[in-house]
């Protein structure tokens, strides 16, 4: 794959996905996680592989060589395998496709040059970005302040992404809702996310629709001016044909002058021979 390909917002996205990847890792691997944590970070995980996947799609689709894109895709497609049970060397693959996502990118510098290069698919990567990554550390964060909480109705994995899911799209359901103060300010820092990043979304979508008035308002354009240069020739061929229709008069009407001349200039009487 060249680098050209590899460098698109997507690929940026999943490079965000992946830093979230390598700190799940590392609290799946340092922190001691309670069962209720461990389920979560699975059903987070099933999300992440989604994406990977479809980016492993992409790649293959894409690739003028489908054997030569194996000899090293075949790394893309395991680490969009979940990890559970036997597929725990899908760690591995992951870390390893994580790597290089970065190479990739190589630095900030260059993530800010793609989300910049087409404004309206750099909002929409950002805001989806922002969304995931707000749904999955809600979830965490939520499950770690209201799990412990006796009186809370949010005890479980599917508990804290039914909230998070309902918070950041601002349905509020009332069915699952924090009872502690940290709870409450999570759910205000999702709430607010979830107002601005579907916002953007809505951004987005308009931007197509005026994107396809400006193409075709631009379509239009050009149409008028391939007609106007059309025109322009037709006069132009129209100008050199009246310019030699009247220079073919013109010759006419000299020689028709020359001829009358002719005719009109007397002749001097012929000499006899002696």
């Amino acid at each position: 794959m060249d680098q050209r390909e590899r460098i698109t917002p997507f690929q940026i996205f999943l490079l965000f996905l992946s830093l979230y990847v390598l700190l799940a890792l590392g609290a799946q691997t340092f922190f001691h996680l309670s069962s209720e944590m461990q389920r979560l970070l699975r059903y987070l995980d099933y999300l992440v592989c989604f994406f990977f996947f479809i980016d492993f799609c992409q790649r293959f689709y894409r690739a003028e060589s489908k054997l030569r894109y194996m000899k090293w895709g075949w790394i893309d497609l395991l680490a969009s395998v979940p990890v559970m049970g036997q597929f725990q060397a899908a760690r591995v693959f992951r870390v390893i496709l994580i790597f290089r996502l970065i190479r990739a990118l190589r630095s900030i510098q260059t993530v800010i040059d793609v989300v910049f290069r087409n404004r309206a698919e750099g909002v929409f990567a950002t805001a989806a970005t922002a969304t995931v990554l707000l749904v999955a550390f809600g979830a965490i964060a939520m499950l770690l302040i209201e799990g412990p909480v006796p009186e809370s109705r949010i005890n479980t994995a599917e508990d804290a992404l039914w909230w998070a899911f309902v918070t950041i799209t601002t349905v509020g359901y009332g069915d699952y809702y924090p009872v502690t103060l940290g709870g409450r300010i999570v759910a205000v820092i999702v709430m607010i996310g979830g107002v601005g990043l579907f916002g953007s979304f809505a951004a987005y979508i308009g931007s197509l629709f005026v994107a396809d008035e400006n193409d075709d308002a631009d379509r239009q354009q050009r149409a008028q001016r391939e007609m106007m240069r059309h025109l322009n020739r037709q006069m132009e061929e129209m100008r050199h044909e009246i310019a030699g229709l009247r220079a073919s008069l013109d010759n006419r009407s000299a020689l028709s002058d020359e001829a009358g001349e002719n005719e009109a200039r007397p002749r001097s009487p012929a000499r006899d021979d002696p």
